[in-house]
């Protein structure tokens, strides 16, 4: 690699990482509030928040890597282009598809970590995710075990404990089931336990009562107990095996995949052989869209008001290219045989930014009678 497509690549990769910094940690923020509602809100600690948090974070990254390549494409050539380095190599004799190399090495560099991400990183994560998820739902202490305050694992359950001894028994325990609209139950005991048993957790009650209420009647029984069992099973989830979905799939599994795995998954086989084709070609689309960015800016000349002409372009065929992956990605969910579609995207966009290097080629008088993205000074 010459000095100049170092230089050049150097250029890219700063503001690669200073766009993709700047994006993840907006998409991030935006996820973080949610999380933060639903996991301290639900008892959980802040470990458990940062560990989710964490396992959202390559699928933020997976999305922005794109948008973060292709700014930082144009913001570099319209900035060198402003400071007239790209204006002088052209001078030199460097072609636009000499220019266009660090582009394709820092596109290719973009396409390989989009590609890790895609194949390897997310589907783990999001595996993980599930799993972790389906432990929290089934975790009984974490949703119930909340001292002073007032706890609804689902609607027409109310649980409140005022204390938990040090030996995990729980003092002054009040619980409401309201979930039969002919009548509502509610208990009170001075101590209780939770223990667990082969048909799910189970609340064990001493020295309380049980207040039956009679909606349509108004009438109430009063029943005094020594102890008494209650089943939480009926409202709380077991965590059960956990069934992956194609997001959480290898990419391998979803290209061969056993007999009836689409069923087991309640899914199509149309969307495991979409999915599985998406992860090989999504990840291009880290070279089209900078490689659309650099060569829109050298199809205008220089110019004291700016290339903004050639920039709006840019954003315009990058918005072309998406339209169309959107379209495709619809077509290929429709029929297994589609499949072939999910690359018409990232191709179209390869083949749009080398269109705009051969026009950026042209003699200028040639350019001047039909230029796509006028805004330069022929």
């Amino acid at each position: 690699m010459s000095r100049f497509d170092r230089y050049l690549l150097s250029q890219f990769m700063a503001l690669f990482g200073f766009f993709s910094l700047v994006l993840v940690a907006v998409y991030w923020v935006n996820r973080a509030v949610s999380l933060f509602d639903q996991l301290i809100g639900d008892g959980q600690s802040a470990l458990v928040f940062l560990e989710f948090t964490a396992l959202t974070l390559p699928n933020v990254i997976r999305l922005v890597l794109p948008v973060s390549a292709f700014a930082a494409a144009v913001y570099a050539a319209n900035r060198l282009t402003r400071e007239s380095e790209l204006v002088v190599m052209q001078a030199t004799g460097f072609s636009p598809f000499r220019l266009a190399r660090p582009i394709v090495y820092f596109g290719l560099i973009v396409t390989l970590l989009m590609a890790i991400l895609m194949n390897v990183i997310v589907p783990a994560s999001r595996l993980t995710l599930q799993t972790r998820t389906a432990e929290i739902q089934a975790n009984v202490s974490s949703r119930l075990l909340r001292e002073g305050s007032f706890v609804h694992p689902v609607d027409g359950i109310t649980i409140y404990i005022r204390q938990i001894a040090p030996t995990g028994e729980l003092l002054q325990v009040f619980l409401s089931d309201a979930r039969d609209p002919r009548q509502r139950i509610t208990y009170t005991a001075h101590r209780a336990l939770i223990v667990r048993s082969e048909t799910g957790p189970k609340l064990i009650m001493f020295d309380g009562m049980a207040q039956t209420l009679e909606q349509k009647t108004s009438r109430l029984a009063v029943t005094r107990f020594a102890d008494l069992t209650y089943d939480l099973s009926s409202f709380l989830q077991s965590a059960g095996p956990i069934q992956a979905g194609p997001d959480e799939t290898s990419t391998l599994t979803l290209l061969f995949p056993p007999p009836g795995l689409a069923e087991r998954m309640g899914t199509t086989e149309a969307a495991l052989l979409q999915e599985a084709h998406n992860r090989i070609a999504s990840p291009f689309m880290g070279l089209a869209g900078p490689l659309i960015g650099f060569s829109a800016l050298l199809v205008g000349a220089f110019s004291r008001f700016g290339l903004w002409r050639q920039v709006l372009g840019a954003i315009f065929l990058l918005i072309v290219v998406q339209l169309i992956d959107n379209v495709t990605t619809k077509a290929a969910l429709q029929d297994p045989s589609n499949w072939p579609l999910t690359y018409a995207a990232p191709l179209l966009g390869i083949l749009i930014g080398l269109g705009l290097l051969w026009f950026a080629a042209l003699p200028r008088r040639i350019r001047a009678k039909g230029q796509l993205l006028a805004g330069g000074e022929a």
